[in-house]
């Protein structure tokens, strides 16, 4: 299926469909995307969606520069999550929504340097595919 198709309930109207390969003034990111319940020109993207602690990243659709198409995931009950790989404009402000345990004091679920630590290790894995490719 392709990523246009995943996103068609999101406005498209802010991404910019290239040719050539992703921008290089842009990040990417890889998960299942979502439209945001509230607001129109906003996509979700939940990040990492079979890990053990997956997250939820918002971006302003007009911040989206280029979508690609990846292997989708598939559960072990067989069932396939389609993923894409966004690419957003550099210097663009996400929100990342992070899952933590009501109690007093509040337990994380996910520690903030872990997930940044994965997104950090994720975009340098893109890039040395890339340059390889």
């Amino acid at each position: 299926m392709e990523a246009e198709k995943l996103l068609e309930t999101i406005p498209l109207s802010g991404i910019v469909k290239l040719s050539g390969g992703p921008p290089k003034n842009a990040v990417p990111f890889t998960g299942y995307p979502r439209a945001h319940p509230s607001e129109k020109a906003k996509i979700l993207l939940v990040y990492d969606p079979l890990g053990i602690n997956p997250s939820l990243m918002e971006f302003k659709t007009e911040d989206v520069l280029f979508v690609e198409d990846i292997p989708q995931a598939v559960t072990e009950a067989g069932e396939g999550v389609p993923l894409v790989r966004i690419w957003v404009r550099r210097g663009a402000r996400g929100v990342l929504l992070e899952p933590f345990e009501v109690d007093d004091p509040i337990q994380f679920v996910n520690k903030a340097r872990d997930k940044q630590g994965r997104l950090l290790l994720e975009a340098e894995n893109q890039r040395a595919d890339r340059e390889r490719g």
